[in-house]
């Protein structure tokens, strides 16, 4: 059996870190934490990595040097994650040598993609099919689409990832903060905006898919 890609985490946020490790593991990968520059150094040095999610402000060493000592010898794949969303700063991240950058907050199941997006285009590493089929509606990830019966449904990014997020844990409730931290990175917005989404999933998906609303709690994807 082929081992799971392996993926480095670099962020010293430890409920980011928990965040990106619950859905990269949900998709078939490994995940191997760095809380730190030097940490992720070492975690270099004694493991083999496939990619690479490097978190820009970090302590002891930051993003940006940890881009350029990693390029010295290596093209591992790199994604930057910052809160910096100026262009001169994403500009120097990938001049570095980075592969991709996300700006903060993102949405986990969107790095997700990115991640396997970067290993597609790494030798030895074949596109896999990568969908969630959900009675008629159908979630291609890679692609970012939605079908319903073979007919496209227009969703917003934010539906989309609410989707996503429901349909993986499909039968489970998820709080409205869960929701809010999966789709949008942050629970600093109104829980009404998770209501309104859900709202605009239910009306363009149909019948053929049932979000519950458990009243004061959140909500579950019925399998």
């Amino acid at each position: 059996m082929a081992q799971p890609a392996r993926v480095l985490v670099v962020d010293d946020e430890y409920a980011l870190r928990q965040l990106l490790r619950n859905y990269l593991e949900r998709d078939g990968l490994a995940v191997i934490e760095a809380d730190s520059g030097p940490a992720a150094l070492d975690r270099l040095a004694d493991h083999e990595i496939d990619v690479a999610v490097i978190d820009v402000m970090l302590p002891g060493v930051d993003g940006f040097e940890l881009v350029r000592r990693i390029r010295k010898t290596s093209d591992l794949p790199v994604i930057l994650l910052t809160a910096r969303g100026d262009e001169t700063d994403r500009v120097s991240g990938l001049q570095l040598g980075a592969d991709d950058y996300i700006v903060k907050p993102f949405s986990a199941p969107e790095v997700v993609a990115r991640v396997r997006a970067l290993l597609r285009r790494v030798q030895g590493f074949a596109p896999a099919p990568h969908s969630i089929q959900l009675g008629s509606v159908l979630l291609d990830l890679d692609g970012r689409r939605c079908t319903v019966n073979g007919e496209l449904v227009q969703l917003t990014r934010r539906e989309f990832d609410l989707l996503v997020t429901l349909a993986e844990q499909s039968g489970r409730v998820l709080t409205r903060d869960q929701l809010l931290q999966a789709a949008w990175g942050t629970t600093y917005v109104s829980e009404k905006t998770v209501d309104v989404h859900i709202a605009g999933l239910r009306r363009k998906l149909g019948p053929g898919l049932r979000i519950s609303s458990l009243r004061g709690i959140g909500y579950r994807l019925e399998p």
